[in-house]
């Protein structure tokens, strides 16, 4: 699957975009552990309305996804090593394997956090080089998340680096599950790190339009979020039972 084209930001944002370019900007999210199945087809539901670029759910979820979703553009992505990152990197790529032969398209994994604090880049860079190769051989994304929260600026740089070396396709800010969620500061880091060689996406903690169109003007273009559709609407799109199918 060939990667998105990247934009990076050369100047504060000029307008704000409408809602459905936004809406092609995000990854509706449920990662809750005690998410229903009748929560997933609502989390479905709203991203074909809506036209977001894609759910993020667990991987339990994916193939009800897969199955809701398989009449529309919506993409179906889930988490790998989630959410902290500590498993093995064999067990990282089952987990992939298996979310793939499910349906899922976009792999969004944590990195390994004490491996990247220990010194060990070798091993960091390994992992994401092994998940991405899969991946891109069976048509799929890969993000890795950096948990940003957790890392020094030197940490962060690294990180970004090791990422773009491996082959991923985003680097990701945040699982939304520990410390602090997407910064701008860290998305202008990222950004500033990376260039336009892959994506970037700011996750946790993004609430309305302005946190939106602020990771936007930063650098990021995706953003993972449980608040989407206040979001579009916010930035004018209608009511669930006005928008034309």
């Amino acid at each position: 699957m060939a990667s998105e084209k990247v934009l990076i930001p050369g100047s504060p944002m000029v307008a704000t975009p409408d809602w459905r370019t936004a809406a092609r900007m995000i990854d509706h999210t449920l990662l809750r552990s005690d998410a229903t199945t009748q929560q997933v087809s609502r989390l479905c539901a709203e991203a074909a309305r809506f036209g977001f670029f894609a759910v993020m759910v667990n991987p339990c979820n994916v193939a009800q996804c897969v199955s809701e979703l398989r009449e529309t553009r919506v993409v179906v992505g889930t988490v790998v090593g989630f959410p902290l990152g500590a498993t093995t990197s064999t067990a990282k790529l089952a987990e992939t394997r298996d979310v793939l032969k499910l349906g899922a398209t976009e792999v969004d994994m944590v990195i390994n956090l004490g491996a990247l604090k220990s010194g060990n880049r070798d091993l960091v860079r390994s992992e994401m080089q092994s998940l991405a190769r899969y991946c891109h051989a069976n048509g799929a994304r890969l993000k890795a998340i950096l948990e940003m929260s957790l890392l020094s600026t030197e940490e962060k740089i690294v990180a970004c680096q090791l990422a773009a070396l491996a082959g991923v396709d985003f680097v990701k800010t945040s699982t939304g599950f520990a410390g602090f969620g997407a910064t701008v500061g860290d998305v202008q880091l990222m950004r500033g790190v990376v260039g336009g060689q892959i994506g970037v996406k700011a996750a946790g903690g993004i609430r309305n339009a302005s946190d939106l169109l602020n990771m936007m003007d930063a650098g990021a273009n995706r953003v993972g979020t449980s608040s989407s559709v206040a979001i579009v609407q916010e930035l004018g799109a209608p009511a669930e039972n006005q928008i034309r199918e």
